[in-house]
């Protein structure tokens, strides 16, 4: 073996050493993360805050690469911010970029089909690594994070439950949840129950802690909602967007 072939095989350990490392060093800041968000929640308990919502931890997927992320084709998955995520129609195993599909509903549930990359025609697009399910017959894929120089951002984690939140907020009482189904907005709903009915929410600058105003796109009717004290308290039409 020349020098050459050693130097080139040495180099090529090397890198596959780093990119370990950064996967693996991803993997524990992640979860850092959450031991930190379970210490919070922890803490809430003991402290006795009376919204049981702070207690609920949902499970995730701490997907880093291709392979791990198709642990998404394992369980269903909902949707957590509705009228936030394009998805593209796929066929023919490919993704057709220049038509936009729809947008992913408000605790939407899906059958994760297959995980893969595809790049976007346009010069210069990174590659995207897209999540396929199927809706009324037809196969449509969802951008889930993106690939480049062999390293992934995956941000499925915050784009999907993997557990029903149905249980997971069984204690949210019939009325609520019926809202919820019909896509309402009813009085007295906190924020997350809020989204779990119209989707993503914009709050405006500058409101304080007991005041909060949030303004929904909800799919095309447009809502504004004013919070007082964590709760719905003023729920009136949008002004739809130009």
């Amino acid at each position: 073996m020349n020098r050459e072939t050693k130097k080139r095989i040495q180099l090529a350990l090397t890198l596959a050493t780093v990119l370990a490392g950064v996967r693996t060093g991803y993997i524990f800041y992640k979860r850092h993360e959450d031991r930190v968000a379970e210490e919070k929640r922890l803490r809430a308990r003991n402290v006795g805050y009376s919204n049981p919502d702070y207690y609920v931890n949902p499970k995730k997927l701490y997907p880093y690469d291709l392979k791990s992320a198709k642990q998404l084709t394992r369980q269903p998955v909902w949707v957590k911010e509705g009228y936030r995520y394009t998805y593209y129609p796929y066929q023919a195993r490919k993704v057709d970029f220049a038509h936009e599909a729809g947008l992913l509903l408000p605790i939407e549930r899906l059958e994760i089909k297959d995980v893969l990359t595809a790049t976007p025609t346009e010069a210069g697009s990174r590659k995207q690594m897209m999540a396929v399910f199927e809706k009324e017959g037809k196969s449509y894929a969802v951008p889930i994070g993106f690939e480049s120089d062999e390293q992934y951002k995956i941000y499925s984690d915050e784009m999907f439950y993997i557990e029903d939140p149905h249980q997971l907020y069984k204690h949210w009482p019939t009325d609520v949840w019926q809202a919820v189904e019909q896509h309402e907005i009813k009085a007295d709903m906190n924020e997350l129950q809020a989204d779990f009915a119209v989707g993503m929410g914009v709050p405006d600058a500058g409101d304080s802690s007991h005041e909060k105003i949030v303004r929904y796109p909800n799919g095309g009717k447009p809502l504004v909602v004013i919070y007082r004290g964590g709760k719905a308290a003023e729920i009136r039409a949008g002004t739809p967007a130009p």
